[in-house]
């Protein structure tokens, strides 16, 4: 048994939905220290032997936070901070000094600022997918234009993914080869990852829904047309049969 329009439609807004969430979640973690913003950061790296550092350091969009009892313990909130091992901690503090990550500070820096604006963008695509999806379960034509916003905003959700996962997974590890515990945040990648298939979703379920639409419209106005056609040519017909059958009785 085949899906309907609106079936589609739904499931797609639905999943469009629990993507948006997911990447709020994501993009809000670290600017207040309220559950749950205070649980979700990039990375968490031991930092308590270098100068001026927290014993434990965790990266979010929004600032190097500390650690208290397991939460986020941020301060003033710096939009779109960037992953720079060796920057200032805070404006009084003396800069890192890693071995490790000494020549490659640009690249941490450069790789971590382009995920701000491209995640802006792509949520920016979601949200418009979003609300022209609560159109697309009932029209044909609003489900190909929320299946097409939700595949820019797909293209941009994976290039975030893709650096975030990236710059992080190697800043850990250069954290490590330096004698440093670290360890990725697990929520913020898995919500990340998690709202990447979401909307990949959502785009599949927007395109079927607006291809079933235009085949049950089809087969309907031909099937129509048929029964139409169909009718009057009986008709038509029984009206010869009948003007043969007086013919034949005159004569």
């Amino acid at each position: 048994m085949g899906f309907s329009r609106a079936t589609l439609g739904f499931t797609g807004l639905f999943f469009m939905a629990a993507s948006i969430l997911l990447i709020f979640l994501t993009l809000l973690g670290g600017a207040r220290n309220s559950n749950p913003l205070n649980q979700i950061y990039f990375l968490q790296a031991d930092t308590g032997n270098i100068p001026g550092a927290p014993t434990t350091s965790r990266w979010t969009f929004w600032n190097l936070c500390g650690v208290t009892n397991g939460r986020n313990d941020c301060g003033e909130t710096h939009v779109d901070f960037p992953f720079d091992p060796q920057a200032t901690v805070t404006s009084t503090r003396p800069k890192m000094s890693l071995r490790s990550l000494s020549g490659r500070t640009k690249h941490y820096f450069l790789t971590s600022r382009f995920m701000f604006p491209f995640l802006i963008i792509g949520l920016f695509f979601a949200v418009c997918s979003f609300f022209t999806g609560m159109l697309a379960i009932c029209t044909r034509i609003a489900s190909y234009l929320s299946g097409f916003l939700a595949w820019i905003a797909l293209t941009f959700q994976v290039i975030t993914t893709c650096l975030m996962t990236a710059v992080f997974v190697q800043g850990r590890n250069a954290f490590e080869n330096n004698g440093q515990n670290a360890s990725l945040g697990v929520k913020a990648f898995a919500f990340m990852w998690t709202a990447s298939v979401c909307q990949f979703l959502s785009c599949l379920l927007y395109c079927l829904g607006g291809a079933v639409g235009r085949k049950d419209t089809s087969g309907g106005y031909s099937g129509r047309k048929e029964r139409r056609r169909g009718f009057f040519s009986s008709q038509r017909s029984n009206s010869v049969r009948s003007q043969k059958k007086e013919a034949n009785n005159y004569a």
